[in-house]
C-alpha cells in the first residue's frame, strides 16, 4: 500500500476517534496504526512488571520523563490487559511515539527472560486496512442479482447455523431486503452526518450478512455494531467487545470477523490473548479477514489460524481476484493464509431498499490496480484522479464526488471473501447434518478440489456454487 494511501487512511480512523491521539508504526512505515503514549499489559503482577521497569528504565535515560508512567485505565477486566501510559499522548506527530518505543525497548530483557511478550502497543484493529480496491462502495442497479446469487434452500429455526457477524450494525431499513428475513443484532448508531451523507464505511455490517444469507439460507445471523466507529477499535477494548458479542446470545456456531491489524510479530494481539483462549475451549469456529495490504506479514486474528494451538478454531480467509484464476493484488497472503474466496465485486444489499442515501467518496484511488487490471470499483468509478477525490472533484465541478445508494452495490476487499466462506462452513453443516462447524471446516477444505493461483503459490479456492466469475480486462501499464 503506497504510504500516501497509509495517511489518508490514518486521517480517517484519526476522525474516527478524535480523543485518542494515534500513530504509525514501527518507524513511520505505517504497517500498523496504534495509540500514543500507551502500551498494554496484562493484569496482575505482570503490569506492575512492565510499570516499574519502563519507570526505572525511563529515569535513566535522557529526555523520557519516568513521572509519566502510570495505569491509564482498570487494572483488572475480562480482557486481561491493562493500559498503562508511559509518555504525553499529545507529543510529536504520527510518525512513530519515542514513549511508547522506549517501553517496549525496556522490557525486551525480561521478555527474554520469561520467554514471552509482557508489553504491547495498542494497536487499531480496523475493517479499513487499504482503500484499493478493498474499500469503498460502487452502486448496483436494483435490477441485477446478487452475486453470489441466493442459494436454494429454507430457512428452519430448529436446524438453522448460528452466524455472529462483529461488525458495523445494520442499516435501520434492512429487512427491506429479502435475504436479510432471519437477521437480527444492533443497528448502526449514526448511518448519516448531519447532511444526511451515508458515513464511511455504514452498511459494511450489511452487505456481509447479505452475503452470508445468499450462500447459506438456513442461517440465524446476528450482526453487532463493535466497529461503529468507521470500522476500527482501540486493541485494548476489542476483547472485551468480543466477549459482550458472544454472551449476548451465546456462542455462535461461527463468528465471521471482516477486521484486524499486523503487529510486526508472529505471536497475536496481547488485547485478544484471553478471547482466544476462551474461543479455543469453545465449539466456535472463527473464520477471520486476512487483510487488504498485499502483504505477507502476519494479520490478525486471522493469523492464529497457523498457530498450531488454533489451528482447528481459526480459519484465514483471503481474497480472489473477480474471474477466481488468481489471488486478488491487493489481497494479504502467505501460509498463514488458509483459503481464498472471491472477493472482487461482489454484491449484496448495502443499505436495504427502502431510501435512496447519498454518499460522498472520501479517499483517492489509483487509476489501475498495481497489477495492471481494472476494476468496477474506486479505482475507476465514478471518477478518482489520485488526490482526495472530494478535494479534487470540489475544485474542478463545485461538488464532491457524490453517488446514490438504493440497495444494492458491488463492494471488494477480503472484507467479504471471509462471510462467503462462513456461508459455506455453515451450507455444508446443514447438507451434511453435521452440528460441529470445526469438522465443517476440516470437511470443506478436504473434499474442495478448487484451487487459485496466489503469488505463484496452489492456495484452496472456495467458491460457492451460486458465485458469477467477473472477467478482468488488463490496462496498458501506467506511463
Amino acid at each position: 500500500m503506497a504510504p500516501q494511501r497509509f495517511h489518508e487512511q490514518f486521517d480517517q480512523i484519526q476522525r474516527s476517534m478524535p480523543d485518542v491521539p494515534l500513530a504509525m508504526g514501527p518507524d513511520d512505515s505505517a504497517e500498523f496504526f496504534y495509540e500514543k503514549g500507551v502500551v498494554l499489559a496484562r493484569d496482575g503482577e505482570e503490569a506492575r512488571v512492565v510499570e516499574d521497569t519502563v519507570r526505572e528504565h525511563f529515569t535513566a535515560f535522557t529526555g523520557l520523563t519516568s513521572d509519566q508512567v502510570r495505569r491509564a485505565g482498570p487494572e483488572t477486566n475480562r480482557s486481561g490487559i491493562t493500559r498503562i501510559q508511559v509518555g504525553d499522548p499529545g507529543h510529536g506527530d504520527r510518525r512513530g511515539d519515542r514513549a511508547v518505543a522506549g517501553a517496549l525497548r525496556a522490557l525486551r530483557s525480561a521478555e527474554g527472560r520469561a520467554g514471552r511478550r509482557l508489553v504491547s502497543r495498542n494497536h487499531v484493529v480496523s475493517i479499513a486496512v487499504n482503500a484499493c480496491p478493498g474499500d469503498e462502495p460502487v452502486p448496483a442497479p436494483l435490477t441485477q442479482r446478487p452475486n453470489p446469487s441466493a442459494a436454494e434452500g429454507v430457512h428452519d429455526p430448529d436446524t438453522a447455523v448460528g452466524v455472529l457477524v462483529v461488525d458495523t450494525g445494520l442499516m435501520q431499513d434492512y429487512r427491506s431486503y429479502p435475504l436479510l428475513a432471519h437477521t437480527d443484532g444492533d443497528l448502526q448508531i449514526k448511518e448519516c452526518d448531519d447532511d444526511g451523507i451515508l458515513q464511511q464505511y455504514v452498511g459494511h455490517g450489511t452487505f456481509i450478512a447479505g452475503l452470508v444469507a445468499a450462500v447459506a439460507p438456513n442461517t440465524t445471523i446476528t450482526v453487532r455494531n463493535t466497529l461503529n466507529d468507521a470500522g476500527a477499535i482501540l486493541e485494548s477494548e476489542f476483547g472485551d467487545k468480543l466477549f459482550e458479542a458472544v454472551e449476548h446470545g451465546g456462542w455462535p456456531d461461527i463468528l465471521s470477523l471482516s477486521a484486524g491489524t499486523s503487529n510486526g510479530r508472529t505471536d497475536g494481539l496481547l488485547g485478544l490473548d484471553a478471547f482466544m483462549r476462551e474461543l479455543r475451549t469453545q465449539r466456535t469456529l472463527l473464520v477471520a479477514a486476512a487483510g487488504n495490504n498485499a502483504s505477507a506479514t502476519p494479520f490478525w486474528p486471522a493469523a492464529y489460524a497457523e498457530l498450531p494451538e488454533y489451528a482447528d478454531s481459526v480459519l484465514s480467509i483471503g481474497a480472489l481476484r473477480g474471474d477466481g484464476e488468481y489471488g486478488a493484488c491487493f489481497s494479504n497472503h502467505g501460509s498463514w493464509v488458509k483459503a481464498y474466496a472471491p472477493g472482487e465485486r461482489l454484491t449484496s444489499s448495502l443499505t436495504g431498499f427502502d431510501r435512496p442515501v447519498p454518499y460522498v467518496y472520501q479517499h483517492s484511488t489509483y487509476d489501475a490496480c498495481r497489477y495492471g487490471f481494472a476494476y468496477v470499483c474506486t479505482c475507476q468509478s465514478p471518477r478518482h484522479t489520485g488526490l482526495l477525490s472530494e478535494e479534487r472533484a470540489v475544485a474542478a465541478t463545485g461538488k464532491p464526488d457524490q453517488v446514490m445508494f438504493e440497495g444494492f452495490a458491488h463492494w471488494s476487499g477480503t472484507s467479504f471473501a471471509t462471510p462467503v466462506v462462513a456461508g459455506m462452513v455453515a451450507a455444508h453443516m446443514t447438507a451434511h447434518k453435521e452440528t460441529d462447524p470445526r469438522a465443517a471446516r476440516g470437511q470443506l477444505i478436504s473434499s474442495n478440489t478448487e484451487f487459485a493461483e496466489v503469488r505463484g503459490a496452489h492456495v484452496p479456492a472456495l467458491c460457492p456454487p451460486t458465485w458469477r466469475p467477473v472477467p478482468v480486462v488488463p490496462l496498458s501499464p501506467p506511463a
